[in-house]
């Protein structure tokens, strides 16, 4: 299809999780549309126009290489590709502020800022801006504040369209959402916008699972919609510590209460806790707004999950420390998994890189493997260099080590020969399993000593 011949053309600035499969899938779906991604990261740009792309999504490959070069192409020109865009998705970075007001909890907007003042000053006419990086809510109000200021004449529409895609799972969920979330203002001009993002997903999603909402409503619903779920996963994370206690399982726990049909059976799985880039940045940015309107008792609800969280993190360092006879100095702990959840190559606020941190600290012999996520462990611990023992094989991971802690639920780790395993490891061997995806009765008649997250432990002398 020549230049003339698309119906559309849409820009998303940023190329990261949530922008590039976006787009990829749009491309995809729409042949009729040119997608173009546009990122300052050259290295980022370069491997998405390679068979070995910036980050790990089962499936993705396929997706882009669909669209890749017919109507989907990624690029370091911003200004150019702003100038000759009609729709434009802004899908850039939005950490939790580690300075000045707000700090810990709101989010902080100076890319978002300036990708704002950069689309202003490129635009040569009117377009339509899509929010897709998750923001506070009335972010959408001071963005066309923004853009509003110039003295071209030029109208820009925002609209929100937040993300919900689950990492691991984004291609599925991208092709077939729950729904799809669109908000504008309700004038004549906002819902105009409105209906022409909502035309881009309706050429493969059905009609009834694009909703629609005002602007605040549609930024609202991403921050409430990620506090939910980890509430259900801070609130099954306690009981796991209960259980332990009462010699109950917390699995049988979860099955119980989840056959409620008021309750549900999703997020109900105990484990060393929750991570990504999501869970804790939205909770903390549902505190800060609530603080900032003077609600506080709501915002120490909200706090308490993340709290929850950290609280299980913490528990499960004591638990390998306590049964390692209270120490770990000079033993060789292999960490099976380091992404915050399996089928991605993503470590953002990882259980795993709290849980190394700890144990580095009682001075441990970490050695850390995963499948996809090495190279960002590296990263995250590359203030450790050379302390820390990096092996994807997950047997040489564990030759010789004194215990084996699962963290990502890789179905690799549920496979694994540990009869094998357990002969070449120090003894009394041990494994935590903070997933709860082992055979632990299994693990017990090899000989290691099972401590799973919310079960009984399974131990071969009185524990200590």
């Amino acid at each position: 299809m020549t230049e003339e011949k698309f119906t559309k053309k849409i820009l998303c600035i940023g190329a990261g999780y949530v922008g590039g499969p976006t787009m990829a899938m749009i491309a995809a779906k729409c042949p009729q549309y040119k997608i173009t991604v546009v990122d300052i990261d050259e290295n980022k740009i370069a491997a998405w126009q390679s068979d070995e792309l910036p980050i790990y999504e089962p499936g993705l490959l396929d997706v882009v290489k669909q669209a890749r070069g017919r109507n989907l192409f990624f690029t370091t020109e911003l200004e150019k590709n702003i100038k000759e865009s009609e729709i434009i998705f802004v899908s850039v970075n939005t950490p939790t502020k580690t300075f000045g007001e707000g700090a810990g909890k709101s989010a902080d907007l100076q890319y978002w800022e300036k990708c704002a003042r950069d689309i202003r000053g490129a635009s040569e006419s009117d377009k339509i801006i899509v929010e897709k990086s998750t923001l506070p809510v009335k972010t959408a109000i001071a963005m066309e504040r923004i853009l509003s200021a110039n003295d071209k004449g030029l109208h820009f529409e925002v609209v929100s369209n937040p993300e919900f895609l689950a990492e691991g799972t984004a291609i599925r969920d991208l092709e077939n959402p729950d729904r799809v979330l669109i908000g504008s203002k309700e004038t004549d001009s906002g819902l105009n916008a409105r209906e022409e993002i909502v035309e881009i997903f309706a050429n493969w999603i059905p009609r009834d699972r694009l909703i629609t909402s005002n602007l605040m409503s549609a930024e609202l619903s991403k921050l409430v919609a990620n506090s939910f779920l980890a509430q259900r996963i801070s609130s099954i994370n306690s009981i796991s510590a209960l259980c332990e206690i009462v010699d109950a399982d917390v699995n049988e726990v979860a099955n119980a209460i989840g056959k409620d049909s008021r309750i549900g059976n999703r997020f109900l799985n105990a484990s060393v806790g929750f991570g990504g880039s999501c869970f804790k940045k939205d909770i903390l940015n549902l505190v800060y707004l609530c603080e900032t309107f003077g609600l506080f008792e709501v915002a120490a609800y909200w706090e308490s999950v993340v709290k929850m969280n950290e609280y299980q993190e913490t528990r499960f360092v004591k638990i390998i420390t306590k049964a390692l006879f209270n120490t770990v100095t000079n033993k060789r702990i292999a960490l099976f998994g380091f992404a915050f959840k399996a089928n991605t190559s993503d470590t953002r606020e990882s259980p795993a890189f709290y849980i190394t941190k700890k144990l580095m600290e009682e001075k441990a012999n970490v050695v850390i493997s995963d499948p996809k996520a090495i190279d960002n462990a590296k990263k995250d611990l590359k203030y450790y260099n050379d302390d820390i023992e990096y092996e994807e094989d997950p047997y040489k991971a564990a030759d010789k080590s004194h215990a084996i802690a699962v963290l990502t639920e890789w179905d690799l780790y549920k496979n694994l020969d540990y009869e094998k395993i357990y002969g070449k490891m120090e003894k009394p061997a041990f494994i935590f399993d903070g997933r709860n995806i082992l055979d632990h009765k299994k693990l017990f008649e090899i000989g290691f000593n099972v401590y799973p997250l919310g079960k009984p432990h399974l131990i071969h002398f009185k524990d200590v």
